[in-house]
């Protein structure tokens, strides 16, 4: 049906244990015909033992296997899998009138590998992060049209920033199916809304992922002096204000997340909140004006997209925490994350330990955190597990 990969002896453990990436060193040779860039292809052992199915790339992972089985990747296969995610989130509760944002597929946790798509109310954006997936997005849209029947009107493709740029692919942002209405789009999340700027936004226009640590973030603000550093859209800051913090101060080196911060806040909360945007790099700013806050949140950007760049994130992880700690007021709680997938939970811990270890301040871990369950982690690809976050107590 499709191109045969053939594994090289003994290189087919992985895919035994159900792991969904063939790396190039494994192959042995291909049959059947050549494979171009997202071709689909099956692969087997070196004794003729199918192992899999999925779509190929030039890189060091050569394939990312959709399926274990013998199956077609088409209309009939997008339409199970998204079925099956779907149903997995009204499990978890997350299609109310109180949230109707979320992510719908989460690449190899919902066993579409290269594959992710976020919902904010009537629009579906997606993202593909390998060649296979661009070349199926129209069936993947209509496949999403149907499932989602009467409740999902548009979908917008947003992969431009997210192939791999030697595949050449020319890949072009818009709209598959709908258009961009005249009313300005509104996400609703726990109760809160947001402007979502899919078009021209970070991902897909929000950070859909720490919806539950943001609620956590509400637990504790009440009364509280808060900063919440590297603010982006304001997240965790209209989680605050809801909580009845003090004083709010976001952070952003944007000045177009600043002020799409503002908007949410007004959005929220009107123009008189206790809410201060400040458009500034968010080293300066913490180490000049970061004294005395009762609580913080660090959320900075990927320091590390390569295993190549590990040591150098780690160190401005490090950097990072020891202002905060220097900083932060006696009794004050931290969050601080990381949402580099190269760089491991006990890495993180490390930095955010020797940090810590500089204050010379008595440190308390009071959670451990990870991405929500509409971002799952597939058991047998724990690489899938990339936001990781601490929350502290420091004396």
């Amino acid at each position: 049906m499709y191109p045969k990969i053939i594994l090289k002896p003994g290189k087919e453990e992985s895919l035994r244990r159900f792991h969904p990436w063939v790396f190039s060193g494994a192959i042995a040779r291909v049959e059947g015909g050549t494979l171009e860039e997202g071709d689909k292809a099956q692969v087997y052992s070196s004794q003729g033992d199918f192992l899999g199915v999925g779509h190929a790339q030039v890189g060091s992972i050569s394939l990312r296997v959709l399926a274990f089985e013998p199956v077609s990747i088409d209309a009939g296969f997008y339409r199970r899998r998204i079925r099956q995610a779907l149903e997995l989130r009204r499990k978890m509760n997350l299609i109310t009138p109180r949230n109707n944002t979320f992510r719908l597929i989460h690449g190899e946790g919902d066993s579409l590998p290269g594959l992710v798509v976020d919902i904010y109310g009537n629009t579906a954006v997606m993202q593909a992060h390998s060649p296979g997936m661009h070349l199926d997005r129209e069936l993947i849209a209509s496949a999403l049209m149907e499932e989602c029947a009467g409740w999902v009107e548009n979908v917008y493709y947003k992969s431009e920033n997210t192939l791999p740029f030697k595949a050449e692919l020319d890949a072009q942002d818009g709209y598959l199916v709908g258009e961009r209405g005249e009313e300005r789009p509104v996400a609703v999340e726990n109760g809160l809304q947001f402007y979502p700027d899919w078009e021209e936004g970070q991902k897909t226009g929000f950070f859909i992922d720490q919806r539950d640590n943001r609620a956590l973030v509400e637990r504790y603000a009440a009364q509280k002096r808060v900063l919440n550093m590297f603010c982006y859209t304001g997240g965790f800051s209209l989680y605050a204000l809801r909580a009845g913090a003090r004083e709010v101060v976001s952070v952003d080196s944007s000045e177009k997340a600043v002020a799409l911060t503002r908007q949410n806040v007004a959005l929220n909360f009107g123009k008189c909140a206790p809410h201060q945007a400040v458009a500034c790099d968010a080293f300066d700013y913490l180490r000049e004006h970061g004294k005395d806050f009762d609580l913080m949140i660090l959320d900075p950007p990927a320091f590390a997209k390569h295993r190549n760049v590990l040591h150098q994130a780690l160190q401005g992880y490090r950097k990072l925490n020891a202002i905060a700690f220097k900083n932060i007021a006696p009794g004050g709680i931290l969050f601080t994350f990381s949402c580099s997938q190269a760089v491991s939970r006990q890495d993180f811990r490390l930095a955010v330990f020797s940090a810590a270890a500089q204050s010379g301040r008595n440190v308390r871990i009071l959670h451990q955190l990870s991405q929500p369950a509409d971002h799952p982690v597939n058991l047998y690809h724990p690489e899938g597990e990339y936001l990781k976050g601490l929350v502290l107590y420091v004396e």
